[in-house]
């Protein structure tokens, strides 16, 4: 998930010269090994973004420029986008990546890396990018190129992440039972598949959790429905001070500061949805969205 810049001023949208950052369900083709994809507009000055672990890997490109792999993350990352960029990506599920680069994804944790080192056919696509006429064009020739390249998923690997989503609360002690493996055997393919092991991913997917009800109160401008402690304990952890210690370790800023950056950041009407609505709980009334439209 993007994670606004810790210097807000500079990531203002919406009006002529400044950034926007839009981002939406991802084809029918490709809804099975990406969560989200978005088109982010930056105005006349370069952004320093910061991306938080999500479980999964992006694939994102500056139009102009090759495409990038972005592997899973351990901690949060920096990427400067120069001023007048256009960036279209791709944000992959967790569990996909093993099957689309046709190695183990724990070789590309934490790696930001150029396409050209996975895939063959880049500079093709390369040039299909920086010939579209708009960049949802070039976001729909990315993720036709990403839907046709993914492999099939691990079944098993796919039904531990979903018992790991921050609204079920069964943790990773009782994956190996309820998946009829061994525990050293659900770490390894865990780790060829997604990058990390069950424990690791948990750990993020339940921080993207407590993110996911900060932007949701940031789109319904919700200052009042904030409760930094009430999240913890439904995101899944012990109380507030777990948390805060969590969202250093990932996020390398306490939950109020990423409160107060965000809120800075996306108030002008950055969109989220198709990252955060997932990472809810279904019968949530607090937080129901509609979801968002395919962006193609």
């Amino acid at each position: 998930m993007y994670v606004p810049d810790p210097q807000p001023s500079r990531q203002d949208g919406g009006v002529a010269g400044q950034s926007s950052y839009v981002e939406r369900a991802p084809t029918p083709a490709l809804a099975a090994f990406a969560s989200a994809v978005w088109i982010q507009q930056v105005g006349d000055r370069p952004v320093e973004q910061r991306h938080a672990p999500h479980g999964g890997a992006e694939v994102r490109c500056v139009l102009g420029e090759a495409p990038r792999l972005l592997g899973p993350l351990t901690t949060a990352a920096y990427q400067e986008i120069p001023a007048g960029g256009t960036v279209v990506g791709v944000r992959l599920r967790p569990g996909v990546l093993g099957g689309l680069v046709g190695m183990s994804a724990d070789e590309l944790v934490d790696q930001d890396i150029a396409g050209t080192d996975i895939w063959r056919d880049m500079a093709h696509l390369t040039d299909l990018l920086g010939e579209a006429v708009t960049p949802r064009a070039a976001l729909a020739q990315l993720q036709s190129f990403v839907a046709q390249s993914a492999d099939e998923l691990d079944p098993l690997v796919n039904e531990a992440v979903r018992n790991l989503m921050p609204w079920h609360s069964s943790g990773t002690a009782a994956l190996p039972a309820l998946l009829s493996i061994s525990e050293r055997q659900l770490r390894r393919r865990c780790r060829a598949a997604v990058g990390v092991g069950p424990k690791e991913l948990h750990r993020i997917l339940r921080l993207q959790g407590f993110i996911a009800r900060v932007q949701a109160s940031i789109a319904q401008q919700s200052a009042s429905a904030i409760d930094l402690t009430r999240w913890a304990v439904e995101a899944g952890y012990h109380d507030q001070a777990h948390l805060s210690r969590e969202c250093r370790r990932l996020l390398g800023v306490t939950p109020g500061e990423f409160l107060a950056q965000s809120s800075a950041a996306c108030t002008c009407g950055h969109d989220h949805a198709a990252s955060y609505v997932p990472m809810l709980r279904p019968w949530d009334g607090r937080f129901v969205q509609e979801r968002r439209p395919i962006l193609a």
